[in-house]
């Protein structure tokens, strides 16, 4: 027979480091034999205490061939298991030793450092390597079949790995909760469990399979492939190339996070920092940095995916935390603001729980901050804003993005820092578009400034029109039939848009308001006098585009609704670099009433949003009303701008029928503007209408537009607005009657 080693085969001889994993993986395996010859020598087995029973079988292991595989070659005698047992602690002293040497030498072992970040016991790091030795070799396939008496259990149960670890019984009852789901090995995944097909039905818990996790065993090798469950689901971020667009809080977050993380904190725990803030803003960048800061990779995956996977979703959080811990990875969710929904209530549960087991640094990304504060009990959270860059910053932003594009970058940066509130992402993007669509046009040209703030306008209104309407830009002062004063005035308005930096930056009335910063506009006059032609002026005089709010899918019956409404439309808008018009806003900015009823209250509560949401919002809000009488005082006080809209004289009206027709329409001679005036008492609107039905008349007619179209175009504009018809004279009287 073929006997094991002698005692003095494994004496210490010097003490030297590991070269590398895979040394010290062998001597674990080493260890494991002791342990194994250990378990042979002061234990017996019923194979061997009924050798007939085992040679009656068709296929077995015999005793000689577990000599072979424990010592192959090796001479000497079996010994006592005192003898066994001093052998196992001399050689559990080297490898002590040696790992201790490794790791003040840098070596990286991957089992001690598997068990620093889980916690393991040095006995729940032993049951790792049983589990191990099986993916390492195939002997151990047969041996452990050999000591659990049976062929076909050739995976290690917990009974098995329990005698290797523990000789005494009482020790191995002791260590039975190492192995219980809620225990590290389990709860982690480590180590998975399996009821054995062979026992019947409610058999003793120490009869489970346990096998090592397919993850952990890669990890134990020293291999970086990821966690196969998480394939197409997470994905590792670089360190950004870009400088972060707010140093200041840049610098805030990385010392935050590296105070709570350091090492000699006694009471450290796990860190969950929320960064929120708008679309673009640079919320990946500033965790990728912070990152990168503290030595650390960033895991990244989307918590709407998850939460639309349901279960599915939940079970992959902590296959990722956990494979945070092996990378040396901080943990990133994007779009978070899903985690506060009634619907992912088990996903945020799941999370909760995967923080408090696995969480040292956490990133949640989202546009709002979480309701209610701290959702992570056992954990530090922190809520962090993340907001849009000032003028300077996005000055700088700009001419990075714009090098290389234009010979004049720093002109462009301040006109378009200034003209275009934009998070870093959407200015990158924003550059790019533009030049890719010169890129596309037929005939070869520079990039212009134009085309960067037309890309600018895409970029920054991708959501906004979801609640509002966007209103095409075809006027132009020109266009606009108002009196001089008027005129001036909404000049005045784009002026205060464009120097709106210089006064509440640079001049610092910005810190001396809390609100208000925003510019509110108040266009009131009679139907068809030009209002929204004076938006669209406004807008395009700007540079911005204008949009429209449908008053039909704001207002609600349901109580709460409206403001709910309302509130989407001033957050999407506080990014959009557009003008916002409320057309009939006495509709929604209405006097508030006396209460006598609950619809009364319910609608003053409307109205005091409707405030609230302007003295917030800085950017420019277009009201337009027929009746000023209607609205509101504290409402009108809110306006910065309140301008009248009067019904046209007749040289107004001249104007506006000779501008609606364009050069190239045929007009006939008969056509007398200045007559057409004096006979129809009609604002800017009703004219428009009126133009275009006699253009199409005459179209039909095949000729000129003539007086002819033009007095059956005015006579379905009177029959359409209630007003009696009566054919006019040629003396240029005009005799209609209501």
């Amino acid at each position: 027979m073929t006997s094991y080693a002698t005692e003095e085969e494994f004496a210490v001889g010097e003490c030297l480091a590991y070269r590398d994993n895979f040394e010290h993986l062998e001597d674990e395996l080493r260890r494991l034999d002791l342990r194994i010859r250990l378990r042979l020598a002061s234990a017996s087995l019923r194979n061997e205490e009924f050798p007939e029973a085992q040679a009656a079988r068709t296929v077995y292991i015999t005793r000689e061939e577990v000599d072979w595989l424990l010592a192959p070659g090796a001479g000497g005698a079996l010994r006592q298991p005192e003898q066994e047992r001093a052998a196992l602690e001399r050689l559990s002293a080297e490898i002590d030793d040696r790992v201790r040497l490794s790791r003040r030498e840098g070596v990286g072992l991957a089992l001690p450092l598997l068990s620093e970040l889980f916690g393991l016991s040095t006995s729940e790091s032993a049951a790792v390597v049983v589990c191990l030795a099986p993916e390492l070799r195939r002997k151990y396939d047969r041996l452990f079949a050999y000591l659990q008496d049976d062929l076909t259990r050739s995976r290690p149960s917990v009974d098995l790995v329990l005698e290797l670890l523990y000789p005494e019984e009482r020790d191995r009852w002791a260590a039975r909760p190492a192995f219980a789901e809620t225990a590290p090995l389990l709860r982690t995944g480590i180590l998975r469990a399996a009821d054995d097909p062979q026992s019947p039905s409610g058999s003793s818990g120490l009869a489970r399979f346990l096998t090592l996790d397919p993850r952990i065993c890669r990890f134990l090798l020293g291999s970086a492939e990821p966690d196969e469950r998480l394939a197409g689901r997470a994905r590792i971020q670089g360190p950004p190339a870009a400088a972060p667009a707010d140093p200041a809080l840049a610098e805030s977050v990385w010392r935050l996070a590296s105070h709570h993380l350091r090492h000699d904190d006694p009471d450290r725990r796990g860190v969950v920092l929320h960064l929120h803030g708008p679309a673009g803003a640079g919320k990946l960048e500033l965790a990728a940095r912070t990152s990168d800061r503290l030595g650390l990779a960033l895991l990244s995956l989307d918590a709407r995916i998850l939460a639309g996977l349901g279960t599915e979703g939940e079970s992959l959080l902590r296959p990722a935390f956990r494979e945070g811990l092996l990378r040396g990875a901080a943990l990133h969710l994007s779009g978070a603001d899903v985690l506060w929904r009634e619907d992912a209530r088990p996903l945020l549960a799941t999370l909760t729980a995967a923080v408090a087991d696995y969480g040292w640094l956490v990133f949640l990304t989202g546009e709002s901050a979480p309701a209610g504060g701290a959702r992570f009990p056992g954990s530090r959270f922190q809520a962090v804003a993340v907001g849009l860059p000032d003028v300077p910053a996005a000055a700088d932003l700009w001419r990075h993005a714009l090098a290389g594009h234009t010979a004049e970058p720093q002109r462009w940066a301040a006109e378009l820092a200034d003209r275009y509130r934009l998070p870093p992402a959407r200015i990158r993007a924003a550059v790019e578009l533009a030049a890719d669509h010169v890129l596309m046009e037929p005939e070869p040209r520079a990039l212009a400034l134009a085309d960067v703030a037309a890309a600018c306008r895409q970029q920054s209104n991708r959501e906004l029109g979801r609640v509002a309407v966007k209103v095409a830009l075809r006027s132009g002062w020109d266009d606009l039939v108002l009196p001089d004063d008027r005129l001036d005035r909404l000049r005045e308005i784009c002026d205060q848009v464009r120097q709106h930096h210089r006064v509440f930056g640079g001049w610092g009335f910005g810190a001396k308001l809390g609100h208000g910063k925003g510019l509110s506009v108040l266009f009131a006059g009679p139907p068809g006098t030009g209002k929204t032609m004076a938006a669209e002026v406004l807008a395009h005089d700007l540079g911005l585009d204008l949009y429209k709010v449908d008053l039909s899918g704001v207002v609600s019956k349901y109580i709460g609704e409206t403001e709910k409404n309302l509130g989407r439309i001033f957050d999407e808008a506080a990014t959009g670099n557009a003008i916002l018009f409320f057309d009939e806003a006495d509709a929604l900015f209405g006097k508030r009433t006396e209460v006598s009823d609950a619809h009364d209250r319910y609608a003053n509560i409307e109205t005091s949003y409707l405030l609230q949401k302007i003295e917030e919002y800085e950017g420019v809000v277009v009201l337009a009303t027929n009746l000023r009488q209607n609205l509101d005082d504290a409402f009108t006080r809110r306006i910065r701008f309140v301008v009248e809209f009067p019904f046209p004289d007749t040289e107004g009206r001249r104007r506006i029928w000779a501008a609606l027709f364009p050069p190239e329409a045929p007009v006939s001679a008969d056509v007398d503007f200045g007559l057409l005036a004096r006979e129809f008492a009609l604002p800017g609107a009703n004219i428009r209408n009126i133009v275009l039905n006699a253009a199409f008349l005459a179209a039909a007619a095949g000729g000129v537009i003539e007086r002819s179209h033009i007095l059956r175009g005015t006579r379905h504009e009177f029959e359409k607005m209630g007003k009696l018809w009566v054919e006019p004279v040629h003396s240029g009287l005009s005799v209609p009657t209501s």
